[in-house]
């Protein structure tokens, strides 16, 4: 049974995932950015699934907030083996068009929460990650910050101009490469997944997707579970590998 950690875990696809892992029978820690919010969800995972589910505050974006996080952890568990880097953020309107690049602000405050908060988050709990015997980091990205797919007029995604978003999952997926690379000598395994388009919260168009997050949690939790031996710093989406 392992041990897993979910950031931005109170509603969508967090908790989707989150639900996922206690139904498979593994130790779960939600987090969001309330107390309110994480007892809240933690006492209707706990419900349904019939699993103690735990729960922490935890804001991708306050060093203080992610500090303390890894160390509650620490305190509770000693070891920690799956790591969901899921909180994340759409601070443009993908149904109106812009009429500039998005502004610096934008960029900032997304890459704060979708980019650093990753690196920060990841930083803090590697220590733990590294005393499990199976270490697992997933990145939750999107086929929208493939390079690839973003010059491809043929993409689906290709006239999507939320520029910040889609520049922070690239950075997102360069950072999943760095880590596979640092994290070498060790057991961690990090993949970057695509979840395809879910219903969610983060954007308005979101409302009419196709997948629940239900559904698109399998993708996650696939890799999440990866047997050892697996490779490291992959992009992967519920069909296989996606183009960088």
């Amino acid at each position: 049974m392992s041990i897993a950690f979910i950031t931005g875990s109170t509603r969508g696809l967090g908790f989707a995932t989150a639900q996922a892992l206690a139904e498979a029978g593994h130790s779960v820690i939600i987090s969001g950015r309330t107390e309110k919010a994480t007892d809240e969800a933690r006492a209707f995972l706990t419900s349904v699934t019939g699993v103690n589910v735990d729960a922490v505050t935890l804001d991708v974006t306050d060093e203080m907030s992610i500090l303390s996080a890894a160390e509650t952890i620490r305190t509770r568990y000693g070891v920690l083996d799956i790591l969901v880097n899921n909180a994340g953020v759409v601070l443009e309107r993908p149904d109106i068009p812009p009429t500039e690049y998005s502004s610096v602000d934008v960029f900032r405050a997304t890459f704060e929460t979708n980019v650093f908060g990753v690196i920060a988050v990841t930083n803090a709990l590697t220590p733990l990650l590294r005393t499990s015997t199976a270490g697992r980091i997933v990145n939750v990205s999107s086929t929208m910050g493939s390079l690839s797919d973003q010059a491809d007029p043929d993409s689906a995604y290709f006239s999507s101009l939320v520029h910040a978003y889609r520049t922070s999952k690239a950075a997102l997926n360069s950072v999943t490469i760095g880590l596979s690379k640092q994290l070498a000598d060790s057991t961690i395994v990090v993949t970057a997944v695509c979840p395809g388009f879910v219903q969610t919260e983060l954007t308005p168009l979101n409302q009419d997707a196709p997948l629940t997050a239900g559904e698109a949690a399998g993708v996650i939790l696939n890799a999440a579970l990866l047997p050892a031996g697996s490779p490291s710093g992959t992009f992967v989406d519920a069909h296989g590998p996606v183009s960088w």
